[in-house]
This record gives C-alpha cells, structure tokens and sequence, in this order.
C-alpha cells in the first residue's frame, strides 16, 4: 500500500530524473547538434520522470483515499479498515494497478532504455486483473444514464433507415417536355367536321349561283366542287407552378452524421415526386393546384356495367371511337389490381395466370397501372401521351440559414422544389370507368 513515505521516495527519484534532463538540455548547447547518444539520454530522463509523475498522481489519490477510511473509522468507532490487505488492495488506484501488473511490465519491457513506442504501433496485453474501488452505496452500472451508462457512447452506423415510399408509376405514362417560360400556349383541337367525298368529274364551268334560302351559294350540278370540311381550334394556355417543401435541421446533427443531408434532401425531393403524381391525377384546378386528369374538363365517363372487365371494355370502346385513341395504360389502385389478380373463371382458375404468372398485367390487351394515388373504384384508362407536363426547372434541393432567426440558433432550412406546367392536350382521349357496383 502507498504511504507517505513510498510517495516521498517517487517524488525524489522524479526531480532526479527531472534533473538529468536539465543537465542535458543545459549543458548540450543546440538540440539540433546533438548525437545520438545525447539524444537518447535526454530522451530517457523525460521518459523516467513522465512515468513517476503518473505514479506520483495515483499515489496522492491512494493516500487521500486512505485518509479519509481513517477518518470514518476514527468517527464511527470501529477499527481503521484500510490496514487489511484485502481493503489495501480494492483501495489501490486502477491505473496504478495497471502500470505494477506484471502484464504491463512485460509489455512495456521492450522499450526501455529510451527507446519509446512508436505512434504507428498496434499494442496488446495479457488480461490485466484489477480490483475495484470502494464505492459508498452507489454501484456503477451501464443501465443507468447517470452510472456508468455515461461513458458508453453507441457506434454511429450511419445506417438510418426511412418509412418507405410510393411507387410512383404516372410520370413514366405521359409526356414529358420543357420550357424556359412561366406559362406554355398549345392548340386544342374542340371539334371536326368530315365532309370528305367523292368528287365526280366537272361537265360544267358554271359558277355557284346566287346563295339559296339558307344563304349559302348552290353550286352547279356537274361543277366538280369539292366538299368543305370544318374544325375548331382553341388557344390554351398551362401556367408553369411551383412544388416544393422544406424542413429545419440543425446544423449539429448534419455535422454528426455525415448522410444524413443526403437522406433528408432524397426524402425532400421523393415527397415532390408524389406531389406530383397527386397533382397529375387528381388536382383540383383550384388556387395554385394543377387540374388533374380526373378531374379535367371533357374527359369520358363510363358507367358502371355488370362488372369490372365489361365497364372497362366499355370504355375502351369509348377511347377508340370518341377519343380517337388507342387506350396506353389502365391506371387502378392497387386494391384493384389485387382484384384483377385474384379473380377467376367458372372453373375456379385465375384468369390471368395466378401467382406463378410473371408477364406483365394487361386487361383487355392494355396494360394495367397500379397507382396509390388513383381513387379505388374508378380505373382511368386513355392515351397518356395525351396528358403533358412540361418542366420548367427539375428538382432543386437547396439549404440556408437566412430563415427568420435560424441563423443564430444554429438551424437550416432545407428546401426541394420543382416548376412545371401541366394540361391535357386532348380531354377526349381519356376515359373515367366506374368499376364498383
């Protein structure tokens, strides 16, 4: 056990090594000039004093403790627990346990003399037993944040793992285009008339006589004339808006785990994505909203009929004959779709495939779309690329500090947004179906 004795013996074996440093570094001249052997002498005198220095700390924690078990013995009346070599032994400072383990020793053997552990070097002892110290009731413990809970600090992975997203399916259905403007002009065709015949052969030079009770020139039988078809056009104009969302985050926690930036601005951007989606099928049109192409002036409808397959084979029909289109996609939700999936013939098979079917979906040789954003109860089918978005900026994700007060509160505001115009080119193209009883 460390008495006052043992640590004077420290402290004098110290101020001599101290000494023998002094005398070097005094009587050497120049550092830079000196040899070898110099070098290693002074070398070893720091290395010696450094090492009685942390003896001579855990020996004043050593005697400090023992004076105060004294001085509790010495009031409570009962004999001086620390005299017992087992209670000398517990008393004994951790680290000092260590540096006189004959572990330690053996590790440290090969660099004596001066010789110092290089910083490259990878070290490995023997288990080196130690004792604990006495504690007065509390007990450390690592389940307690005020124990020694404290000191444990949890790995960062840097494994951080989000809810999940949509599937996101419309975007890849329609058609895509730019603009560097705030608003795009396009042509829509309203109306057609199809006067288109067969012409005879002139027989007469006549010209059309006066115009008849309808007001309208009456050609000459056998004139030749061809007939005059008719259309109507209509200029529309799809103002480019604006999506976007942000989110505060402190400067602290980007700077703690290097990904999560990243993580937030891929969330950010992914929650534009669906924005989107959103706005294409079911924007109401009102304020700064898209009209979505279920809710946009002039597409068909179709009722309800008998069941699922035969209304939406009703509104292909519909497709071909009205809108002039052949219908690109069936987009259901995907409570639809498993309805699709599961239904079977008379026979109990599945009528397309079942589960070991792996060919894509397809209703009447269109291909089926799930979308979490499509209404259940309703599939919406058409020529997609009759619905057009054009991008005025793509997704942007952007960071400040410049927010209200977010600067001197250590806080960004990271910010993703995107511009772009949106308008179906041809209403008729699509068909709205019923598919609930």
């Amino acid at each position: 056990m460390m008495t006052a004795t043992k640590l004077a013996d420290l402290q004098t074996e110290g101020q001599k090594h101290v000494a023998d440093a002094q005398s070097i570094r005094d009587g050497k001249g120049d550092p830079s000039e000196w040899d070898d052997q110099t070098k290693a002498d002074y070398t070893t005198a720091i290395t010696k004093a450094q090492a009685i220095r942390e003896q001579v700390k855990a020996a004043k924690a050593d005697i400090a403790i023992l004076e105060q078990t004294k001085l509790l013995s010495d009031e409570i009346g009962i004999p001086d627990v620390a005299s017992t070599p087992d209670v000398r032994q517990r008393v004994k400072s951790l680290g000092l346990q260590v540096v006189e383990s004959a572990q330690f020793k053996s590790l440290m053997a090969p660099f004596g003399n001066g010789r110092g552990v290089s910083e490259s070097m990878r070290l490995h002892s023997d288990p080196i037993e130690v004792k604990s110290i006495i504690r007065s009731k509390g007990l450390i413990t690592g389940a307690s944040d005020t124990s020694g809970g404290a000191l444990i600090v949890n790995d960062q992975s840097g494994i951080v793992e989000m809810l999940g997203r949509k599937t996101l399916t419309i975007r890849d259905l329609v058609t895509v285009r730019r603009t560097t403007s705030d608003a795009v002009e396009y042509v829509e065709q309203t109306s057609t008339t199809n006067n288109a015949a067969v012409v005879a052969e002139a027989t007469s030079s006549a010209a059309p006589t006066a115009p008849g009770s309808a007001g309208a020139l009456v050609n000459v039988a056998g004139g030749g004339y061809k007939p005059e078809s008719d259309m109507a056009l209509v200029r529309r104009t799809a103002p480019v808006r604006t999506i976007a969302n942000w989110i505060p985050a402190t400067k602290r926690s980007l700077a703690d785990l290097a990904a999560l930036e990243g993580l937030i601005n891929d969330e950010l951007a992914a929650n534009v994505a669906e924005a989107e989606e959103a706005q294409i099928l079911n924007g109401s049109g009102s304020g700064e909203n898209f009209t979505g192409i279920n809710n946009w002036s002039g597409i068909q409808t179709q009722a309800f009929s008998t069941d699922l397959f035969q209304s939406i084979r009703k509104g292909i029909t519909k497709a071909r004959t009205v809108g002039r289109v052949n219908p690109t996609a069936i987009v259901v939700s995907p409570a639809t779709a498993e309805v699709i999936d599961l239904d079977k013939d008379l026979n109990g098979a599945y009528r397309y495939g079942g589960p070991q079917y792996m060919g894509a979906r397809t209703v009447w040789g269109v291909p089926v779309v799930e979308s979490e954003t499509q209404p259940d109860g309703f599939a919406l089918l058409g020529d997609f690329s009759k619905a057009v978005i054009w991008d005025r900026e793509a997704t942007t994700v952007t960071m400040t500090d410049t927010h209200a007060d977010f600067f001197v509160r250590n806080l960004v505001a990271i910010l993703a947004e995107e511009r772009l115009a949106f308008a179906v080119t041809r209403p008729k193209a699509f068909v709205n179906v019923d598919i609930a009883a």
